[in-house]
């Protein structure tokens, strides 16, 4: 029998090994402030580090962990103590085996190595023969004074889990187990996933996966699923936090109480995991209350599991939660989208005061546009970027080809994504020869349905568009421009049928004024191709007065607006911008039973407009 096996059969009439809790949370809380390098009171106050592996293994541990996190060479020169890192760790153990050798129980001695506290190449000035060697001293110094396992905890690059892999193996033969903390986007701080963590932990042939630190129960739960989708024969650790950390009058604080980690640990085991226990701000509280939903037999799992589990990038999907829009849309709710203009400078105090109003007013999203009538204007993903972290408010980034090439436009999107913007509304855009800039470059190397595919079937899979692995698949949700009253409707059905096949998720159409066109284009459609499987946002732009209206219908191509309206708005006067709004809100209550949500456009920066629109629609 190997070493691991043997590790993992010894509490098999248990089920999962129930590991322990924190140590500097206890440490801080005895009084240890917490700039204090605890590793360091295995020499200078070791009565008080046993006495709390003393409480843990009174509250049910199976398994205690070494007071070693950061006993490596690089954080104890932070302290002086670089010429130590063989007696601390060697202390570390002792004091734990003499704690378990006076209880009397068959408790398991874990190593814990922390990551080195600096960064590796390429990202830090440390090579990685020089991590390796520190990992080494370290390690060489745990497993000599007779550890049962070496936990690697806490770390957040690969590549250096990597090293402390390669010296544990070069060094002992016992279980390694080596785990990672995450993100809030359940991402390391490098941008792994759980699955892709996974994956690369079982290719360095580790024992044990394990996640540990990061949010809180619910977290690891979910990361937990997601590793053991990518590796099904692996074994598992899970140790969380106690919830999110917060700072309440000078202190760190931690909310999930130990009752909710025991319905958890009846999760974990539930989903598979070989080792069970808790990090930042779990007390021998919480694991009692472990130890006692794992061992009643009686005790069922309270707590809802997730019923799916999202595979990420091994079979070639996004990883992230879909859009606010996109769940909106799927759940069949009627989406109120309104268009902003980025401004001409950098100031963004009336374009967040707009925004700000739209919200308020009852808007579901902002449509960003990108140079609208080829006038310059700042970058729309920054725009969209800004309001999503100061209104809070989902945005629809406009996203030209025209004036592009492909390597602009692929750079261009992950930008976007990476600033959290991942709606996007794929046009061709306005030629520069109308604009500020008519001498300006024109070309470009997509049209929109190719972009479209390239976003939804190359992006959205994890690969550029010449099959390269871009890191991770993007989760664009993409949609594309309708026009419901062109001149040629097959001709248009046609386009729009590429951009479905190429995967469109939505379409937002020109600006609509009656509802025949409507009717006409869906009723045609229908007849060659069944009914539209794709959500229409209706393009709704309400008229300011008789030159805008006389404006609209000459000079922009796709607009045509009834004769009896343009006498309505000529006839107003100066009560036109209200008229327009009046007509507005009557036509699209004709219309709504056929389309899935609106586009408002609201004009010259209107938005009170729009607003009043909104407010039509959410009486």
């Amino acid at each position: 029998m190997t070493a691991t096996s043997d590790f993992l059969t010894r509490f098999n009439h248990k089920g999962p090994i129930l590991a322990d809790g924190a140590m500097g949370t206890l440490l801080h809380e005895r009084g240890v402030e917490s700039d204090t390098c605890f590793d360091s009171l295995n020499l200078g106050q070791p009565a008080l580090v046993a006495d709390i592996h003393r409480s843990y293994i009174d509250a049910g541990a199976d398994l205690i962990e070494t007071n070693t996190f950061g006993a490596n060479r690089y954080k104890l020169a932070a302290i002086g103590l670089e010429t130590h890192v063989e007696e601390i760790n060697a202390h570390g153990v002792q004091l734990a085996r003499r704690v378990v050798e006076a209880s009397f129980k068959d408790v398991l001695i874990a190593g814990s190595v922390g990551p080195l506290g600096v960064r590796l190449e390429p990202f830090g000035r440390i090579k990685a023969r020089e991590a390796y060697q520190a990992y080494l001293q370290q390690i060489q110094a745990l497993t000599a004074a007779g550890i049962d396992l070496l936990l690697l905890e806490t770390h957040t690059d690969l590549y250096e889990i990597r090293e402390a892999v390669r010296a544990a193996q070069a060094c002992c033969n016992i279980p390694i187990l080596a785990s990672l903390t995450y993100t809030r986007d359940d991402r390391t701080i490098l941008g792994n996933n759980a699955a892709q963590v996974a994956s690369f932990l079982n290719d360095l042939n580790v024992d044990i996966i394990g996640a540990n630190c990061s949010g809180g129960p619910a977290q690891l739960l979910r990361i937990l699923q997601q590793m053991r989708q990518a590796v099904p024969d692996a074994r598992f650790s899970i140790m969380p936090n106690a919830g999110w950390p917060e700072r309440v009058g000078g202190r760190i604080m931690y909310s999930a109480t130990p009752e909710y980690f025991g319905e958890y640990a009846l999760a974990y085991r539930d989903a598979g995991a070989s080792i069970i226990g808790g990090c930042c701000g779990t007390t021998p509280e919480h694991i009692q209350k472990m130890h006692d939903a794992l061992t009643d037999p009686a005790r069922t799992l309270a707590i809802e599991m997730p019923s799916e589990i999202k595979a990420q990038v091994l079979n070639g999907e996004p990883s992230f939660e879909p859009t606010q829009l996109a769940q909106r849309l799927e759940q069949g709710k009627f989406v109120i989208s309104v268009e902003m203009s980025p401004p001409r400078g950098f100031s963004t105090h009336k374009l967040l005061a707009g925004a700000s109003l739209l919200a308020e007013a009852g808007a579901d999203v902002i449509n960003v546009a990108d140079s609208p009538m080829a006038r310059m204007r700042m970058s729309p993903w920054a725009v969209c970027q800004i309001i999503q972290t100061r209104i809070g408010i989902e945005t629809v980034l406009h996203f030209p080809t025209r004036g592009r090439n492909i390597l602009r436009v692929q750079g261009d999107l992950l930008a976007a994504h990476a600033l959290g913007v991942r709606n996007i509304f794929v046009v061709m855009g306005d030629p520069t020869s109308i604009g500020d800039f008519p001498e300006a470059a024109d070309n470009y190397d997509v049209v929109p349905s190719g972009l479209i595919k390239l976003v939804k079937q190359d992006f959205n899979s994890g690969v550029d568009l010449s099959g390269t692995e871009i890191g991770e698949a993007t989760s664009f949700f993409a949609g594309c421009a309708l026009n419901l009253a062109a001149r040629d409707i097959d001709r248009e059905i046609r386009v729009l049928r590429k951009k479905i096949d190429g995967g469109a998720d939505f379409a937002l159409t020109q600006p609509v004024f009656d509802r025949e066109p409507v009717e006409t284009f869906l009723q045609r459609y229908e007849e060659l191709h069944g009914s539209l499987d794709i959500p229409i946002l209706l393009g709704i732009l309400p008229l300011y007065g008789s030159r805008h209206a006389a404006f609209l219908h000459n000079e922009v191509p796709g607009i045509a607006i009834p004769t009896d309206i343009l006498r309505e708005i000529d006839n107003a006067g100066t009560r036109a911008p209200d008229t327009g709004v009046r007509i507005a809100s009557i036509l699209l209550s004709e219309i709504r039973d056929l389309v899935q949500g609106v586009y408002i456009m609201p004009p010259f920066k209107r938005y009170d407009m729009a607003a009043d629109i909104i407010d039509f629609i959410q009486p």
